[in-house]
């Protein structure tokens, strides 16, 4: 921790004050170098909720006092979420509606609109289908459940706990599979009476990336969007001819909300899940801002479940 010079907003700019941070795994990746950052010295941290406090110049739709909350990553904006003030291009500021609480915007901002953008967007899923999700009791996996089951959509989710598998069945799992104690290949096979399924949403990387591609149905998409075991290893394109007419895609939530029309799409789309019921947020536990290491030692550890919050 260190005391810096914030200064004022320009224009287009406002000051925000965090009253909550989210953690995520992209922030272990920038800390690390896995996914290196723009430019060194830099802050560290994609999304945060606040109140504005001061305006720049040119600024319209924001006005001091109002509750916003943001989720962005290089190029889009700056790392530096992890701080209790910053100053924003306002164009990243999204209002956050009455009813939905800080702690709660700030757990859902980025991993509900990586959601959003992979089950509508990436793979459109629809009602009567059935995907396979990785880490299902993490942060972005149990919002996906709820938003699934929400949509109709049955989803076979690996865990690597009992416990964990409990809760991604109280978020709507259909059904769970404990790596550590069964094949997640065979069990979706067997799941699916041997078709496999449409899609794999794959965020743990290297332990799973090929297995993930068997599971697949033929002209089946792998959607690989995180790195939490290690990067996947190189593919042999090849591969996915054999393998039946196979889809592999990369997204990052910077390309699908890159303007502001679709970021408030984007955004608009989980507060309204959210309003209905059908999402909540699940906050596995909040750390002292000074705590980050703490944070992400928990997070890396892969013991955690839900969302965890830094608090200023």
């Amino acid at each position: 921790m260190e005391d810096v010079e914030i200064g004022a907003p320009q224009r287009g700019q406002a000051l925000v004050r965090h009253t909550a941070i989210g953690v995520n795994y992209i922030d272990t990746y920038h800390r690390s170098g896995l996914s290196p950052v723009p430019e060194l010295p830099s802050g560290i941290g994609v999304e945060a909720a606040g109140i504005v406090e001061e305006i720049g110049p040119n600024v319209d739709g924001l006005k001091p006092g109002d509750r916003v909350m943001y989720a962005s990553t290089p190029p889009a904006a700056p790392l530096g979420a992890y701080a209790s003030s910053r100053v924003l291009d306002t164009d990243r500021l999204i209002p956050i509606p009455n009813g939905i609480g800080d702690c709660d915007a700030a757990a859902l901002a980025l991993k509900g609109m990586t959601v959003e953008y992979l089950i509508r967007r990436t793979f459109p899923v629809t009602r009567g289908q059935t995907v396979l999700w990785h880490a299902t009791a993490g942060g972005v996996g149990m919002i996906a459940c709820q938003w699934l089951r929400a949509l109709g959509v049955e989803v076979i989710g690996t865990v690597g706990t009992e416990e964990k598998a409990e809760l991604a069945r109280e978020c709507g799992c259909t059904h769970t599979i404990v790596y550590t104690r069964d094949n997640f290949v065979e069990r979706v096979r067997e799941l699916t009476n041997g078709k496999g399924v449409p899609v794999v949403f794959d965020s743990v990387g290297k332990d799973t990336f090929q297995g993930s591609l068997d599971c697949l149905s033929t002209r089946g998409m792998l959607v690989s969007f995180g790195n939490s075991s290690g990067k996947p290893p190189a593919l042999d394109i090849g591969v996915l001819s054999k393998k039946g007419s196979l889809y592999v895609t990369r997204p990052t939530i910077v390309s699908y909300t890159a303007s502001r029309a679709e970021l408030l799409e984007s955004a608009g789309a989980l507060f309204e899940v959210i309003q209905r019921g059908q999402v909540r947020s699940r906050i596995g536990a909040q750390f002292d801002l000074g705590d980050a290491e703490a944070a992400h030692r928990a997070l890396e550890s892969r013991t955690t479940t839900g969302s965890l919050i830094l608090r200023p």
